[in-house]
């Protein structure tokens, strides 16, 4: 399954299973397929683009996000935390993603997302901090911030691959020179989970 998610920069991400789902498209090239399922996690713009919500979208796309997501753009069917739906052979539960500072507080409903799709468990977290919530899972892929821009720093995020145990990891929030953070970090967070986990950059 690993071979069918990829990075498309920063916070977004590709996984092309049974079906086809976006996560937190922003500033991605023009795609060649639309999405089944679309997953926004918060309303920050570099997480949230109406545009490439649009570039992605078709007829039978279903959008799935917060409250405050829905206020802004129509069609968004929205997830509340802990809440799960089935579509067709994937289930998507909403996990709790916020910070302990004024970035992301709790109370916007910022959310993540665990997917279980092709006999994988698939964990993006969204924009979030090590919070408690995560002691409970166990993800087969941990896809998290390493930014720390009201996120996890490498060092968090090294720890929330410690107790989550994943197989595999991919670290987003990277990949843009004007925003988030560098190859560099991403390359010094993988070489710090070493045996943890195997670390995708791509």
């Amino acid at each position: 399954m690993i071979e069918n998610i990829r990075h498309l920069g920063h916070g977004g991400i590709l996984i092309a299973g049974p079906q086809i789902i976006f996560i937190d498209p922003w500033r991605i090239p023009k795609v060649s397929f639309l999405a089944d399922i679309l997953l926004i996690s918060h309303d920050h713009y570099d997480h949230f683009s109406p545009a490439d919500v649009e570039r992605v979208t078709g007829p039978q796309t279903r959008l799935f996000s917060n409250e405050r997501v829905a206020s802004q753009l129509g069609r968004v069917e929205v997830l509340r935390v802990w809440q799960s739906v089935g579509i067709e052979r994937t289930t998507i539960r909403a996990i709790p993603a916020y910070s302990r500072d004024h970035i992301h507080p709790r109370e916007d409903g910022g959310l993540g997302f665990y997917i279980s799709t092709n006999l994988y468990d698939i964990y993006y977290t969204g924009d979030t901090h090590l919070i408690p919530e995560m002691e409970m899972l166990r993800p087969d892929i941990l896809i998290l911030p390493i930014d720390g821009d009201g996120t996890m720093t490498v060092e968090d995020a090294v720890q929330a691959v410690a107790l989550m145990q994943p197989r595999y990891v991919i670290p987003i929030n990277w990949g843009f020179s004007d925003h988030g953070t560098t190859l560099r970090e991403a390359e010094s967070f993988q070489q710090l989970v070493g045996s943890l986990a195997q670390v995708v950059l791509k």
